[in-house]
């Protein structure tokens, strides 16, 4: 079984959020509102995957905003908005990235960007990272008219790779993700960057580490004997 191609999920994987911090704190008061926002983000994401509402992820990003805001009894301004939404085209990868892409394509690994956002988001955000010449594909969910971990995104990523979906994986920060991809039938493999327990009734991927340095050495070693 070939197992040459790997996929990446972008936001909190690849690429670090905390420099959307400020920009909460400049709007908020508080940039502990981040996470919450990003999980809000998340979970309504996953409910219009449920209930088949068709809508893209920059729109659910604002509207969690909005909502946000008005439980704080506040209303975001539109500089503010636009500021945080804009920031996320602009975000920088995680120190260990670089490395971990280098090293992938030196052994003969193809490397494809797959995200929730829009093409043109992701597609402005691994150019803006400098990462573009690290991957050889990018793709967006937005073709589907759904979002991770809906089973039949990871099968259209598989139809584009033109690759049975079992000879594909999938590394990503968030134990959803790692899980829809399981459940769909890639491999997969997953990189703590919280320090949170992953979901206990999640399935759990073999390959299970703190950097992505450690997680690319696991993945090659599991590779080759395979």
């Amino acid at each position: 079984m070939a197992r040459d191609t790997i996929l990446f999920d972008i936001n909190e994987t690849v690429l670090d959020l905390s420099s959307l911090k400020p920009k909460f704190e400049a709007a908020f008061n508080s940039s502990e509102v981040m996470p919450t926002w990003f999980a809000m983000l998340l979970h309504t994401s996953t409910v219009c995957v449920i209930t088949g509402v068709k809508t893209g992820f920059a729109s659910l990003a604002g509207s969690a905003l909005d909502i946000i805001a008005a439980r704080r009894g506040n209303v975001i301004s539109e500089e503010h908005r636009g500021d945080i939404l804009s920031g996320f085209a602009s975000l920088q990868p995680h120190p260990d990235i670089v490395p971990a892409l280098t090293e992938l394509r030196a052994v003969g690994y193809r490397t494809v960007a797959f995200s929730n956002s829009s093409l043109e988001l992701v597609t402005n955000q691994i150019m803006n990272a400098g990462l573009l010449d690290l991957f050889n594909e990018v793709i967006s969910v937005e073709e589907t008219g759904s979002f991770k971990p809906d089973a039949k995104v990871y099968h259209f990523a598989a139809d584009r790779l033109g690759r049975a979906i079992n000879e594909l994986r999938l590394i990503a920060t968030h134990d959803w993700d790692t899980h829809g991809a399981m459940v769909a039938g890639m491999q997969a493999a997953y990189i703590d960057r919280s320090g949170a327990p992953y979901h206990p009734l999640f399935q759990r991927p073999k390959v299970y580490a703190t950097s992505m340095s450690e997680v690319v050495q696991q993945i090659i070693i599991e590779d080759k004997l395979a």
